[in-house]
């Protein structure tokens, strides 16, 4: 299906000046509640105590969260263990109580609970905040080498100029992502974690399609100047890119309405960095290599010495 024709004159980057704007004021709000307000940290970073209960009838998951809210947990993570009759319960840490005082509150809560009959503590778990600490240090490496893989990938396999447009647009999207999350004070987890190095592998495929149908027409088209071409390629490429993103979001839309709170932070970086990769896709990363000054030449294939030679009766 066409979205649009093939005769489709778009001019993406006659409006690059005014993304640009957007983006960078994008990108110093995204910064500035980093600093201020900072991340919101789930308990796989701050650590805490896993509590595990078991029940003699199924448990509503629902119902045990609005109870738990109700006496001072809102902050609890409530989760189904193997089966319906298993639940486990992720607090983060209270100033004042250790793991045996908090789990004790948490079980005569859950115990307050009608009509689930007899509810059993299974085990309990400290988890130290130096797990967490050493789970934030690498989940920031893990995105750290990727951004690096990343830019020598596509240096290596287009051009140099090519690979900061990409790490550039990359960064875009992460930060803006980021950003939201610290704005909105969303639980960020290792799903949320997760979700933003799937955010940098969708944001690169996106964007490789555009630089490889930018490189093509660069070697094809004899005239037009490296902007008119990275026009006439975005536009080439924009049924693709919107078709590809639209499939996606309706995933990522089930994913946020109807896969429960587990997911729920995932399935939101998820929403977020689909949109923001889709358009730093078409501004950024094509903006910020034009900008740079890539040109037909730097992307012709290099003519192997004495090769007219060769071509000689």
């Amino acid at each position: 299906m066409q979205l649009f024709d093939k005769d489709t004159q778009i001019d993406f980057l006659g409006v690059r000046k005014v993304a640009m704007v957007i983006s960078l004021g994008l990108i110093v709000v995204s910064i500035v509640s980093l600093f201020w307000r900072g991340l919101n940290f789930g308990i796989d970073f701050t650590g805490g105590t896993l509590i595990e209960v078991g029940y003699s009838q199924p448990a509503e998951l629902v119902e045990v969260r609005k109870l738990l809210a109700g006496q001072g947990f809102g902050d609890a993570v409530v989760q189904h263990f193997g089966t319906s009759r298993e639940v486990l319960v992720r607090v983060p840490p209270r100033e004042g109580m250790n793991s045996a005082e908090l789990s004790s509150q948490v079980l005569n809560v859950l115990r307050q609970q009608q009509g689930v009959g007899e509810v059993k503590m299974r085990r309990v778990e400290f988890v130290g905040p130096q797990v967490g600490e050493e789970l934030t240090n690498d989940g920031g490496l893990a995105m750290l080498l990727a951004l690096i893989g990343i830019l020598i990938y596509v240096a290596l396999r287009f051009e140099y100029r090519f690979a900061v447009g990409s790490v550039a647009a990359l960064i875009h999207d992460v930060i803006i992502t980021l950003g939201v999350f610290s704005l909105l004070q969303l639980d960020f987890d290792l799903t949320v974690l997760a979700a933003i190095l799937a955010i940098i592998g969708y944001s690169l495929n996106d964007t490789i399609v555009v630089f490889d149908r930018i490189r093509e027409n660069f070697i094809k088209l004899r005239t037009g100047t490296p902007l008119e071409v990275m026009n006439i390629s975005i536009n080439q490429t924009l049924t693709r890119t919107l078709m590809t993103s639209f499939t996606t979001l309706l995933v990522v839309v089930a994913l946020f309405l109807f896969g429960g709170e587990l997911i729920h932070g995932f399935a939101t970086a998820l929403l977020i960095g689909i949109v923001v990769g889709t358009y730093s896709s078409i501004y950024v990363a094509s903006s910020a290599a034009q900008a740079l000054g890539v040109s037909k030449t730097d992307l012709m294939p290099v003519e192997k010495e004495g090769a007219e030679h060769d071509e000689l009766p």
